[in-house]
């Protein structure tokens, strides 16, 4: 249903909530930086504070806040039960009452859908009901290869609520990519679309069901989803619109089980660039509790029902294979109207178009527009004008994450929401990750703005920058650190095997069937790759002292995350991209994303790529990659604005030794450039010990970077 209000300029969110300190609590802070030493200081007040403030329920009483503050490790809330699918029904009866729908969609096709709270509990019980009698236990885990469509947050409620595991893939995956994540979970029910309308054509996605269905002997139900075809039907596969269908006594009655705080909830991954992904486990209450604090607090996103943002409605672009597909979902937390969008948000190939979700936003009255960093630059690049698609003037703030937005695009923004009338535009840039589901650095409603920055460190995460001696440092580039656990850092990483062998006596988790998957809490032993992935750099205790200082070895390590991280003086934060790709150029040290920023600028220049191959004492030597406009070629006066830029914007000592012009940058599925493994293609190891290519959005590509590495290895035996 369509609403007619308008968006109040209401109060922030982290503005009540520093309210509510005052008043509950008797807190009050002269500055950010203050409230922030406080949260990273007092953990057991801060993270107490959150769990009041949003009315946190459990039928138990948790015995402590933080019972173990140990990394990895951390006990957080022992004795407490939560469910993630119960805090987002809690709200189903207000926010029907206000006339709110919970998820509103639309396609390529342009076949648009709302769904009422009431018929998204009546579904979400249906399908667990369906679940349960097929036989799923807490602990089991329920695969779905769905599109960003309603009936994947559906699916993910029902699976949830019953204590089943949750794992997703998008149907751009292919039969290898999506096995390698399936396999190492060992899925009982797996839940697939029939397929999916991308680019202005239909993809067929049933074979690579059947394929799925027989490299998965785990498999003991299936459900099929017809999103092309409603009436389409595979044998031996159950219905959605039957599993969906149940409207008596006992959908009526249904509640989510409670869980404990720790419970998997669901297993994401990374991005597999080099061997199978990470499956990395999260939990119930750490979840909840992160995504509540980012989304509210710090991007400023509203209960749709509340008189002070009321009519709130939520849009964050994204696949179904990307964490912001979790971050989208977790509107439904706080009440918050979902706005869901599948399908190519530049057009076709025949008929390009950055304008889909602009009409998109203006046709459904989005006040909050989040997508990828690389979206926004896109649409500046092709030229669009934001007043050509429509109302727009709802949106009040726009989120952006994936990558570095570069200070041109951000402006670019600004100047195209003043054209509409809007003058105080809000970008919400945030920096985090998959790991952990959740932020580090990201957006502040009531802080300047400073293009090209983020706003601050977020409440509760522990960040500094660390120079090569694991000191803290400001106003320059350092390791991005932190010093003290998060609610929803990782449980442990699905069937990873510790270096002590698994625990004596080990069990998988409440019905689960890897004894190597057991929660790795309480003092047991942790897998080898989940202590390698973020734990292994720096020494165990030394920073972990809450507020600053070392703590004792017994403590554990920070959390080292691989990017390059600058804190200024006024708290605002550069992410210079990932510290295992660093250029490295006479003694200056660089991140990847200046160079990119500079070189992009170029109106000519679509992508870019470079590394820095300085290796056992040779001269450095980087190449850049670009992917060029169509219509233009790399001439040498092309070649000298390209270098220009980067002497202008960073120093002539990052000009690059050679420009080559590709067809493909090559990037993960989530969209990340695959730096670190052509340089270690060019610096001379074979491709297939470099690269998973299941793991890319673009394999295609390679030939020519491994037809380039071979003629450049051919030079260097020459000479």
């Amino acid at each position: 249903m369509e609403t007619t209000h308008n968006t109040p300029p209401y109060i922030p969110q982290i503005r009540l909530y520093q309210n509510w300190l005052r008043d509950e609590r008797g807190l009050q802070f002269g500055s950010y930086d203050a409230l922030w030493r406080w949260s990273t200081t007092e953990l057991d007040a801060f993270w107490q504070s959150v769990w009041d403030y949003f009315q946190i329920e459990s039928p138990t009483p948790h015995t402590a806040v933080l019972g173990k503050n140990t990394m990895p490790g951390a006990q957080w809330f022992p004795g407490a039960q939560v469910n993630y699918a119960r805090q987002a029904l809690r709200h189903v009866d207000a926010a029907h009452a206000a006339g709110l729908p919970a998820i509103i969609s639309r396609n390529e096709k342009g076949q648009h859908r709302e769904l009422s709270w009431p018929e998204l509990r009546r579904q979400v019980a249906s399908l667990a009901l369906h679940l349960k009698a097929q036989g799923v236990m807490p602990g089991d885990r329920v695969a779905a290869y769905l599109p960003n469509v309603p009936e994947a947050m559906i699916a993910f409620l029902a699976t949830v609520s019953i204590g089943g595991v949750w794992s997703i893939c998008a149907p751009d995956m292919g039969t290898h990519a999506v096995l390698d994540r399936f396999r190492q979970i060992a899925p009982k029910v797996l839940i697939g679309v029939d397929g999916v309308s991308y680019g202005g054509r239909d993809h067929d996605r049933r074979p690579v069901l059947a394929e799925l269905r027989e490299a998965l002997p785990s498999v003991q139900h299936a459900v099929l989803l017809g999103n092309l075809d409603a009436s389409v039907s595979i044998a031996g596969w159950a219905s959605w619109t039957g599993a969906t269908a149940r409207s008596d006594a006992e959908t009526t009655a249904f509640e989510p089980m409670w869980l404990p705080f720790d419970h998997p909830l669901w297993i994401v991954y990374s991005s597999g660039t080099t061997g199978l992904p990470k499956p990395i486990v999260h939990g119930h209450g750490g979840t909840v509790l992160v995504a509540l604090q980012l989304k509210v607090l710090h991007n400023d996103i509203g209960c749709s029902y509340e008189p002070n943002s009321f009519g709130e409605r939520y849009h964050w672009y994204s696949s179904t294979g990307w964490v912001m597909w979790n971050a989208q979902l977790s509107g439904l937390l706080s009440g918050t109207t979902c706005v869901i969008y599948d399908g190519n948000p530049g057009g076709s190939k025949d008929n390009p178009d950055w304008g889909v979700l602009w009409r998109f936003a203006a046709e459904t009255g989005v006040t909050f527009f989040g997508a990828g960093a690389a979206f926004f630059a896109n649409c500046m690049k092709a030229g669009i004008t934001l007043a050509d698609y429509g109302d727009l003037t709802r949106i009040r703030a726009l989120g952006t994450t994936g990558s570095p937005l570069s200070p041109e695009v951000q402006e670019w923004g600004t100047a195209q929401f003043e054209a509409l009338g809007t003058s105080d535009i809000w970008w919400n840039n945030i920096s985090g990750g998959t790991d952990f589901c959740g932020a580090f650095i990201g957006g502040h409603r009531e802080m300047p703005q400073v293009p090209g920055e983020m706003q601050c460190r977020m409440l509760g995460a522990a960040v500094e920058s660390w120079d090569a001696e694991g000191r803290p440092v400001q106003d320059a580039v350092g390791e991005l650190v932190c010093a003290q656990p998060i609610p929803s850092m990782p449980l442990y990483l699905w069937g990873d095997v510790s270096t002590a062998g698994p625990p004596q006596g080990a069990k998988a988790p409440l019905g689960g069937s890897d004894p190597h998957a057991v929660g790795k809490r309480g003092g047991d032993p942790f897998g080898s790759r989940y202590l390698s992935s973020y734990f292994d750099m720096y020494p165990a205790g030394h920073g972990r002292q809450p507020g600053g200082g070392d703590g004792p070895a017994a403590m554990g390590a920070v959390w080292r995350h691989g990017d390059w991280l600058k804190i200024g003086a006024n708290g605002g934060c550069v992410i210079y991209g990932r510290s295992d790709a660093t250029i490295n150029r006479h003694g200056l040290r660089m991140g990847t994303s200046e160079i990119y920023s500079a070189v992009e600028s170029l109106p000519e220049v679509l992508d870019s790529l470079v590394v820095d191959l300085e290796y056992l004492g040779r001269e450095s030597y980087m190449p850049l990659f670009v992917v060029l406009r169509p219509g233009y070629a790399l001439d040498d006066a092309l070649r000298a604005r390209i270098n220009g830029a980067v002497r202008t914007a960073l120093s002539p000592r990052f000009v690059p030794d050679d420009i080559f012009a590709v067809a493909e940058v090559p990037r993960t599925l989530s969209g990340k450039k695959q730096e670190l493994p052509i340089k270690k293609l060019l610096l001379g190891q074979p491709i297939e010990k470099v690269v998973n290519k299941d793991a890319m959005a673009n394999p295609g590509c390679l030939d020519w970077y491994v037809a380039f590495a071979a003629e450049r290895a051919g030079m260097l035996r020459n000479t």
